[in-house]
């Protein structure tokens, strides 16, 4: 009689053991999963994805009129220069004013040639401690967090190469003629704008906006993971 009821007794509490330690196991392995997903292929893929967005996307800033004609990324004139370019198609000068905005574009792809590496390199040297939260995060995730890490260290390395591009392309020659123009217009307000400082911001600005791109591609269509990796990690983003 004892024995029956010591075994009715470890029945349910040997049972309830092997039940833990089946979830255990389970939960142990979701986790092993998860976590080599995220320390190596996650980072990888991220960086794989914008690698492409600058093999892909930004590449084609470089060729002419790379950002003259594309809108997305177009440089305009600062708001200061504005009144700038209404004045002198006012008076006749409207050509010259088209002629200062495509040299600031002409600058841009000049530029973004030559440092295109300086940024494929800030990609490579990332550490995405914080991988699995931006494959999960918003559609532009990956490039605000690259945008946020390596914006200074870009602008510090782009800002020289801008300087010499508008020097290149004959920006330099064009907009002292139109500030010039447009400073000796009785009643005017002098206008003296760092247009090397406003082109470099806006061809960061334009790179980025392009790896944007080519990061939603990457996030909703399946035909743009052209790789395993890339695969294999943004299929973890489609079940969030």
């Amino acid at each position: 009689m004892k024995k029956i009821i010591l075994l009715a007794v470890c029945i349910p509490f040997f049972g309830n053991a092997q039940l833990k330690n089946v979830i255990k196991k389970a939960a142990t392995k979701a986790t092993t999963k998860t976590a080599a997903v995220s320390t190596l292929e996650i980072a990888n893929g991220l960086k794989e994805a914008l690698d492409n967005g600058v093999k892909k996307q930004v590449t084609k800033l470089t060729a002419v009129d790379g950002f003259y004609k594309n809108e997305l990324v177009k440089i305009l004139l600062p708001e200061e220069l504005q009144k700038v370019d209404k004045r002198l198609r006012q008076i006749g000068l409207g050509s010259l004013a088209d002629e200062g905005i495509l040299t600031l574009n002409r600058a841009a792809e000049d530029a973004v040639k030559q440092s295109t590496p300086i940024f494929i390199d800030a990609i490579k040297n990332m550490s995405f401690t914080d991988a699995k939260n931006i494959l999960l995060g918003n559609q532009n995730a990956a490039t605000t967090y690259l945008q946020t890490s390596t914006n200074k260290a870009l602008y510090d390395k782009f800002n020289p190469v801008i300087k010499t591009s508008l020097a290149n392309v004959g920006a330099d020659a064009v907009w002292t003629k139109i500030i010039d123009k447009y400073n000796s217009i009785p009643l005017v307000t002098k206008v003296n704008p760092d247009l090397t400082d406003y082109t470099t911001n806006k061809a960061l600005e334009g790179v980025f906006k392009m790896i944007t791109v080519e990061e939603k591609n990457i996030r909703s269509g399946l035909d743009s993971r052209t790789s395993a990796l890339l695969k294999k990690v943004f299929a973890l983003q489609d079940k969030k």
